[in-house]
């Protein structure tokens, strides 16, 4: 998990957040063992904003690889920081039980995402 969240750091400043000055990093490992980048991006239109984990989520489904096993979310703040709940949603999208790591400087705080998203909008609910 450490390379995971050493990944994450790695990226960070490649964050676009001149707005809120919060900058987030995400890492996608899927179950091939492929990983994927991806960091918040913010813009003038606030609605226009996409969050690290949905970058990261859909650089590995644009690539092909949609079985989603570990998601790394980073901040550099003490507390780690979960996932919102749009990230929430489409990471429970490619897999309801991935792995949630939240790292912040001082700690990391690991979960299921059905532990964070119980009762997940999934496909099987349109049915």
């Amino acid at each position: 998990m450490e390379e995971l969240i050493a990944k994450a750091r790695e990226v960070i400043n490649n964050a676009y957040a001149p707005y809120s000055n919060f900058k987030v990093a995400a890492v996608v490992k899927t179950k091939s063992g492929k990983v994927y980048t991806g960091v918040n991006i913010e813009n003038a239109s606030y609605g226009l904003t996409v969050c690290a984990e949905r970058v990261a989520v859909f650089k590995a489904v644009s690539e092909g690889d949609r079985d989603i096993d570990t998601v790394v979310v980073y901040t550099d703040t003490d507390e780690p920081t979960p996932p919102c709940g749009a990230c929430r949603q489409v990471i429970a999208e490619f897999n309801p039980n991935a792995l949630i790591v939240m790292a912040g400087r001082k700690k990391t705080v690991t979960a299921k995402l059905s532990e964070l998203l119980p009762s997940a909008f999934t496909k099987e609910r349109l049915r």
